[in-house]
């Protein structure tokens, strides 16, 4: 779980014999918040996210984040610098020190364009879209899903690679559902972890005997690189009008037609958005697909985001 930590004083923490320089609050969600800290031993900064932890299934949660991040060492997902547990009275708060990323997210990026009525390009997308899919590919190859793949879960290095974080709602990515009760379960799960405007349909309504597998990524991916090409969320608006994004995301997407765009980039759209996830492709599918699409290697340095 890490060395013991504890705060000292003047801002500063220690974690794992290193001590932290506490900087500013980078933001904070309903029952986390995250800090910009620079590492006095090395003059690096890190983003050092803390979980409150009510009860011991909090600690078992924000544990489990943890690991998630330690099963994988990828170019494309997050990794987690140091973890430790600390106890304030009957409570708990769960710290994890991840890496900084100053460029932000994804949709930090699709914001600032917008702001200047600017869209990223296809070639641009495209190498999103292929670096963002590897990373997919090494979390379902470990038998897992995401979950909650949105623009804001994807950070942004300092050549524009996208990085996929917040690893918290991973689970199992095969599940196969035997009961109403376990239908209803999953259902409820995902209501409370699964980004709503991103949430595949079949998480929507569960259905009693079924199998629900990783290919609920593919639909978020889907959402992700209609944002990319149109500066939101296919349900955003859905969502903020307090229409039903259950109902919404039932029927086949309309995609919008623009120059912008190549046939083969708005039909690749069109697959990942398939609404019955047995008819959805996996991965590796969509993997070969982006290769193929892959402007030539001299002319990517041009692109960067």
């Amino acid at each position: 779980m890490g060395n013991a930590l504890c705060v000292c004083s003047r801002g500063t923490v220690i974690i794992d014999n290193k001590r932290y320089l506490f900087i500013q609050k980078l933001g904070e969600g309903g029952f986390s918040y995250v800090d910009l800290v620079e590492g006095l031993h090395d003059g690096q900064f890190y983003a050092l996210k803390r979980i409150l932890c009510h009860e011991q299934q909090d600690r078992e949660e924000a544990q489990r984040e943890a690991d998630m991040h330690r099963l994988f060492h990828h170019p494309n997902i997050l990794h987690l610098v140091a973890y430790c547990l600390r106890e304030r009275g009957t409570k708990h708060e769960a710290w994890l020190l991840l890496p900084f990323f100053k460029r932000g997210t994804l949709w930090d990026e699709i914001e600032k364009l917008k702001d200047k009525g600017n869209f990223l390009t296809e070639e641009q997308i495209l190498r999103l879209l292929l670096s963002t899919c590897r990373g997919l590919e090494a979390i379902h190859a470990k038998g897992y899903a995401h979950r909650d793949l949105k623009p804001t879960n994807i950070l942004l290095g300092d050549e524009g690679q996208p990085v996929l974080m917040d690893l918290g709602s991973m689970s199992q990515a095969c599940i196969h559902v035997e009961s109403s009760r376990q239908a209803l379960a999953l259902q409820d799960w995902a209501a409370q972890r699964c980004t709503i405007s991103y949430r595949a349909p079949e998480l929507f309504s569960v259905q009693s005997h079924c199998v629900i597998d990783e290919r609920t990524d593919v639909w978020s991916l889907g959402c992700v690189l209609y944002a990319m090409m149109f500066g939101e969320g296919p349900y955003d608006m859905v969502f903020q009008k307090g229409d039903s994004v259950a109902l919404a995301v039932q029927n086949q997407l309309s995609i919008p037609q623009s120059p912008r765009h190549s046939s083969a980039l708005q039909q690749l759209l069109t697959l990942m958005m398939t609404v019955d996830p047995q008819q959805r492709p996996h991965i590796p599918f969509l993997l070969s697909q982006l290769e193929a699409l892959q402007p030539p290697a001299q002319s990517q340095h041009t692109t960067q985001i």
